[in-house]
C-alpha cells in the first residue's frame, strides 16, 4: 500500500498497522548484521559540528568580510542568505563543491580550512563529542545488529562513539586502503568514509573528486546489504546518488529517515526503491528508539535465566575482576523480572470493598516468587564477596525502592505500600548474609541508603531502616490472614515470622544449620531496630520489632542478645567504624537505651 504525503509517494508497512520506525526494528532485530548504514551530516548536528550547508554559509560568510573589510556587519548578512550574496557578488552558481574548490584550491588548504569545523575549539574539549545518535549506533554495533557504515561525513565522531565501548573500528578512508581490509563479514564493524578523513589530505569534496569513490566496494555494499539511511540529503553528492539508483534490484528493504526537507534527488531514490520513510524523527531519537526496541523483542525471545544457573555464575564472576559487568547484569536483569511484573496489570493496587485482604495475599505470595532469583543471588553475592560488589547490591535495592516513586490515581493503602516488598525482602536478606559473614559494617551503608520518601509528601528522605520498616510494609491484618499460626492462631511479631520463614530457601547453600539462620536474622532485626531508633524523638523512631523481642532471645541482665549486644559497643565496633550513628558511640548506646524502653513499654515478650 501507497500513501501520499508531503514527500511524495512512499512505501509504508500495509494498510499502515505498523509505523515505519516499528517495521525497521523488526527487520534489524530478525536479521542482525545484515543492514547497512548510510549516514550524513545531518547525524552530527547535535555535536555542533555543521552540516555541509552550514559550512557553506561559514565560509560565504568568511568570504564576503574579506571582500568587503570596512563593513563589520559583512559576514553576518552574507551568512544569513549566502544564495542571494553569492549570485550578487560571482557569475558562478553557489555550492558545497564549488565554493570549496574556489575557496582552496589544494586539498592541504581545504583540509587546514575545514579543519575548525570539526575539532573542538582549544579549552572546549568536551564539544564536537560522540551525540546519541552515534552513541546508540555503537551499541547496535556492539550487540550484532549492524557491522557496516556508510558515512559521508569527515569528523570522526562515529569512530569514537565505538571506541567508547570497547570496539575498534576497521576504517576505510581512501581506495587503496581496499586491498589490505578485512572481508566485510570477518569484521565486527566497517567504516567506509566515502568523502574520506577531515585529517587526510584525500578528502573528497569538489564535484570532479566525489567521481572518484571506491565504486566496487560501495556497489557491494548498496548490493548484498539493507539499508537505513539517516542525514543525508543527497543534494551535493551526484556520483553516491547515482550509485544507489544503480542498484536497480534489492535484496532487502531500504529505510529512509528524513527530517526536515526532503529534496528531489531523495524523493526520487525513495520512489525508485521503494524505501519506507522514517519521517519528522531527528537522529539521535532515531537511532535511540531504535535500540530500546530492539532490546524489547529480545526480551521477548530469551527465555529468562534459571534461577540456579544464575547463582553458578554468579559464583564463577564473583572472584574474577574481568567479569564484573557479568555479574552486575546478572543482579541487574534480575531485578528487572521484578520490575516488569509490579505494574498494576500484575499487581493490583485497588480492589472491591471486602476483597482486599484476598488480593493483599495473592500479591504479597507473587512478589515473592518474582524477587526469587535475585534474593537467591543477593544471599550467596553478599556472604561470598568480600566487599568488592557492595555496590551492585545497593543499587538493586536502589532500583526496588522505586516502585513507589509514582503514585497511583486510586489505590488501598494496604494493597500500595506492598510494593515496597522487593525492597524489603532484598534489604533483609544483604542484612541476613552479612550477619552471617561477619560483614556487618555493610549494614552501615544497607540501611541508611538509598534514601526515599513519599511523593509529594514534604517528608524529608530517610534510608531503609525507616522507609522499609516492615510493620509500615505489610499490613498486620492482612498479614494474620494470609500467614495464619498453627491451629488457626496469630503470630506474635507476623511480619517478622514470614520474613524469616519466606526468606529461609534462598540461604540454604550459604547456612545450612536452621538455628544459626535464626540467630542472624534475630541479630539483623536488632541492629536494625537500633539504627531505626537512632531518631531522637521525631515519630519515625520506630524499632522493627520482631521475634528478637521475645524473652528467649532478648533474654535478661546477664544472657542473651541484648547482653551481647551492649559489651560489643565500644569504639572499634563495626558499625561505628563503617559511619552507623555518625560513628560516635554514644548515640549508639542512646539508641540502644530506646529500643529497650520501647521493648519494656510496646513489645511481647513471651
Amino acid at each position: 500500500m501507497e500513501s501520499e504525503s508531503a514527500v511524495g509517494t512512499v512505501a509504508i508497512p500495509a494498510g499502515g498497522l505498523i509505523e515505519p520506525a516499528m517495521a525497521m526494528a523488526l527487520n534489524v532485530h530478525s536479521s542482525p548484521g545484515v543492514y547497512a548504514l548510510l549516514l550524513g551530516a545531518g547525524i552530527s548536528i547535535a555535536s555542533g559540528v555543521k552540516t555541509g550547508w552550514g559550512v557553506v554559509q561559514d565560509i560565504v560568510g568568511k568570504v564576503a568580510a574579506v571582500r568587503d573589510p570596512d563593513n563589520p556587519d559583512a559576514r553576518a548578512e552574507a551568512a544569513a542568505d549566502p544564495e542571494k550574496w553569492w549570485e550578487a557578488n560571482t557569475s558562478e552558481p553557489l555550492g558545497y563543491s564549488a565554493l570549496l574548490a574556489a575557496a582552496a584550491p589544494m586539498p592541504a588548504s581545504r583540509q587546514a580550512m575545514l579543519a575548525e569545523y570539526f575539532e573542538p575549539e582549544v579549552g572546549q574539549e568536551d564539544s564536537k563529542g560522540p551525540t546519541a545518535a552515534h552513541r546508540a549506533i555503537a551499541q547496535l554495533v556492539k550487540r550484532g545488529s549492524i557491522r557496516v557504515i556508510l558515512t559521508t561525513n569527515f569528523d570522526r565522531l562515529t569512530e569514537r562513539a565505538l571506541q567508547e565501548v570497547g570496539i575498534s573500528p576497521q576504517v576505510v578512508s581512501r581506495p587503496e586502503q581496499i586491498k589490505g581490509m578485512k572481508p566485510l563479514a570477518h569484521s565486527q564493524v566497517t567504516v567506509i568514509k566515502l568523502h574520506g578523513d577531515h585529517a587526510d589530505l584525500e578528502q573528497r569534496n569538489t564535484v570532479d573528486e566525489l567521481e572518484t569513490y571506491p565504486q566496487e566496494l560501495l556497489e557491494r555494499v548498496l548490493d548484498e546489504y539493507g539499508l537505513i539511511v539517516c542525514g543525508w540529503s543527497a543534494d551535493w553528492d551526484k556520483a553516491l546518488v547515482r550509485a544507489v539508483q544503480g542498484t536497480r534490484s534489492r535484496r532487502y528493504p531500504l529505510f529512509w529517515s528524513q527530517y526536515g526537507r526532503f529534496s528531489d534527488a531523495a524523493r526520487g531514490l525513495t520512489a525508485q526503491h521503494g524505501a519506507v520513510v522514517v519521517d519528522g524523527k531527528s537522529a539521535d531519537e532515531l537511532f535511540t528508539v531504535l535500540v530500546s526496541r530492539i532490546e524489547a523483542l529480545d526480551r521477548l525471545n530469551t527465555a529468562p535465566i534459571t534461577r540456579d544457573v544464575a547463582v553458578v555464575q554468579l559464583k564463577r564472576a564473583l572472584p574474577d575482576p574481568l567479569r564484573r559487568i557479568e555479574l552486575f547484569d546478572l543482579v541487574d536483569q534480575a531485578v528487572t523480572q521484578i520490575t516488569d511484573r509490579a505494574t498494576a496489570e500484575y499487581k493490583p493496587v485497588a480492589s472491591p470493598p471486602g476483597a482486599w485482604a484476598d488480593t493483599f495475599g495473592s500479591n504479597l505470595r507473587t512478589y515473592r516468587a518474582d524477587s526469587d532469583t535475585l534474593l537467591h543471588l543477593l544471599a550467596n553475592g553478599v556472604f561470598h564477596d568480600g566487599g568488592v560488589h557492595d555496590h551492585v547490591w545497593r543499587r538493586a535495592v536502589e532500583r526496588l525502592v522505586r516502585l513507589r516513586d509514582i503514585t497511583p490515581g486510586a489505590y488501598n493503602d494496604a494493597l500500595e505500600k506492598l510494593r515496597h516488598v522487593p525492597a524489603l525482602l532484598a534489604t533483609w536478606t544483604i542484612g541476613i548474609a552479612a550477619v552471617l559473614s561477619h560483614r556487618e559494617e555493610l549494614l552501615a551503608t544497607t540501611l541508611y541508603h538509598p534514601e526515599w520518601a513519599v511523593p509529594h509528601s514534604g517528608h524529608p528522605r530517610l534510608g531503609p531502616a525507616w522507609t522499609l520498616n516492615p510493620l509500615r510494609v505489610l499490613d498486620t491484618g492482612g498479614l494474620h490472614d494470609m500467614h495464619p499460626a498453627a491451629g488457626g492462631n496469630k503470630y506474635i511479631y507476623p511480619q517478622s515470622n514470614w520474613l524469616k520463614n519466606t526468606l529461609r530457601e534462598p540461604f540454604q547453600l550459604v547456612e545450612p544449620s536452621d538455628t544459626a539462620y535464626q540467630e542472624a536474622c534475630a541479630r539483623f532485626e536488632f541492629l536494625t531496630s537500633m539504627i531505626a531508633m537512632d531518631a531522637g524523638d521525631d515519630f519515625r523512631a520506630s524499632p522493627w520489632a520482631g521475634e528478637f523481642f521475645l524473652d528467649s532471645t532478648w533474654g535478661d541482665d546477664h544472657n542473651g542478645l541484648a547482653s551481647v549486644i551492649t559489651e560489643e559497643l565500644t569504639e572499634a565496633w563495626p558499625l561505628l567504624r563503617a559511619g552507623a550513628f555518625g560513628g560516635q558511640l554514644s548515640r549508639a548506646e542512646k539508641a540502644l537505651s530506646a529500643l529497650t524502653e520501647w521493648r519494656s513499654r510496646h513489645g511481647r515478650r513471651w
